[in-house]
């Protein structure tokens, strides 16, 4: 039997292999916020749909359901978090420093974490030549170096969607980890063509898309999951250090029908604050690499 193509990334390396590292404070289960901040074009292009769309007419519909999230959803995220001490990891579209720039400023003010998220999710990078995508990875890195005074260390692309270049271009322009790769519940060191860049778990069970607008659960149940994926992780942690990613868009769970199960999974995880570290992706990564987890995991 011929081999298999392969992505030539990482090796295969199982769960159980006990592992040595801790989170600060001694914790074993690390916990973070994915907020995906999205910006769409309204004569087309990709999204989650609320209805199907027909491509010969403006998408009037599913465009202002998804512009709910930046004018209304994630507002009340924002108090939700304020009420709960929650930091959050912000995964932006770029063109959203243009079109809101009153959420960026908010959430600059919470000192959250800001990660790319590329232009726009009208978009794909992965279907782009390299030259275009590396210039696409420049435009966004710029734009958020300029409004935040500072580089973001994370990217999770458009749609999840990569090119079989990606990872390296984002090793090359400077960003420790991505968030495309969801195949463990530990940090996971990619190989690049000039290094490698930490792959940090990112949830597509635990996603408020696949789960709510794919899958159809109900609201109840998406909190449901969130309290019970917390409840088993924390008690696996016991053997091994885990993160648990939680992926969530305003336009969606930032409905009021929704927020209330939202409300009351998180208020759930806060309740066990002492025994867990509640942070951002971006300082996973950092203590990650910290530990030296080549030699760490050995796995």
């Amino acid at each position: 039997m011929s081999q298999l193509p392969s992505h030539g990334r990482y090796p295969y390396s199982a769960i159980t292999t006990p592992i040595r590292a801790t989170w600060p404070g001694g914790k074993r289960l690390a916990v973070y916020l994915a907020v995906n901040l999205e910006h769409f074009r309204f004569d087309g292009g990709l999204g989650a749909a609320l209805v199907p769309s027909d491509a010969k007419e403006p998408d009037i519909l599913n465009y202002t359901w998804r512009d709910y999230g930046n004018r209304v959803g994630v507002w009340r995220m924002i108090d939700l978090f304020d009420a709960l001490c929650l930091p959050a990891s912000i995964l932006v579209n770029s063109s959203i420093y243009e079109y809101c720039p009153e959420v960026m400023a908010a959430l600059r003010a919470r000192g959250d974490e800001v990660v790319g998220h590329g232009r726009t999710n009208s978009e794909r990078q992965g279907i782009l030549k390299e030259a275009d995508e590396r210039e696409l990875i420049h435009e966004v890195s710029a734009t958020i170096l300029q409004s935040e005074g500072k580089a973001a260390k994370g990217w999770l692309g458009p749609w999840i969607s990569e090119s079989n270049v990606t990872p390296d271009l984002l090793q090359e322009n400077g960003y420790t980890y991505c968030l495309d790769w969801c195949m463990d519940d530990r940090p996971v060191w990619l190989t690049t063509r000039q290094g490698r860049i930490l792959s940090l778990p990112y949830p597509q069970e635990l996603n408020d898309i696949p789960a709510l607008v794919v899958r159809r659960h109900t609201a109840s149940e998406f909190g449901d999951m969130i309290i019970d994926q917390f409840d088993e992780m924390l008690e696996q942690s016991a053997s091994g250090s885990l993160v648990m990613g939680i992926a969530l868009h305003p336009y969606i769970v930032g409905q009021p029908f929704r927020m209330k199960h939202l409300r009351r999974a998180l208020q759930h995880i806060v309740a066990r604050r002492d025994d867990i570290w509640i942070t951002t992706a971006g300082a996973i990564a950092d203590e990650f690499v910290k530990m030296d987890s080549a030699a760490i995991l050995q796995r």
